[in-house]
């Protein structure tokens, strides 16, 4: 009886922390809408891409719910706009190309070209000072002037892309050169969940 009684407070409590957890997300969503709505009232925020720079993941959000979390790899060296910095920046920014359509899983990608070689990834929490750029790339334009769009500072001139990565070990880490690094299952995942257009607002939580 008294092992029953340990299991069923057990299982009590994983129903607590799984509902604790569902409200914590629903919290962070009605945030997040609260806030684009405020910051960007011209623009319909039903389906969107959340990227959390310091959390290092990312969540798609449709309808008011988190439909999925990913982890990732923003830059090593944080949040920044300049061309050259090696920083992410934050802001409002759509996806302007998806690259890698039927590619198989960890093809190299060059130029937003496929190199005909592949690379497996590396799940050991190794930096090999290498940015390869693997499987799936979703390329983003910045919405906003002179923060993420303009000269000097254009997301999209700068190559920032969600993209996958050899380093699938850092992941959870800041570790990139400014792009968004995901693993490879999950970018293609990803990718297959979203259309050219869709916002990505990244920020640095």
């Amino acid at each position: 009886m008294f092992k029953k009684f340990i299991i069923l407070l057990a299982l009590l409590g994983q129903a607590s922390l799984a509902k604790s957890q569902e409200a914590d997300r629903d919290d962070m969503v009605s945030f997040l809408r609260e806030y684009l709505q405020v910051k960007y009232k011209e623009v319909n925020f039903d389906t969107f891409i959340y990227v959390a720079a310091k959390s290092q993941k990312l969540y798609v959000v449709e309808g008011g719910k988190i439909l999925k979390t990913y982890l990732i790899s923003a830059s090593k060296k944080g949040i920044g706009y300049a061309s050259g910095s090696f920083q992410t920046p934050d802001g409002l920014h759509l996806i302007a190309e998806k690259v890698g359509a039927g590619f198989p899983i960890n093809t190299v990608i060059k130029h937003k070209v496929p190199t005909g070689t592949e690379w497996a990834p590396i799940q050991e929490a190794l930096a090999t000072n290498k940015d390869i750029i693997t499987s799936r790339i979703l390329h983003l334009r910045g919405l906003e002037p002179n923060k993420n769009s303009g000269t000097g500072v254009d997301s999209y001139s700068r190559g920032i892309f969600i993209h996958g990565t050899h380093e699938e070990g850092l992941l959870g880490t800041p570790a990139s050169k400014g792009c968004i690094r995901m693993s490879n299952a999950e970018v293609i995942d990803l990718f297959d969940r979203v259309e050219v257009d869709t916002f990505v607002i990244i920020l640095n939580n």
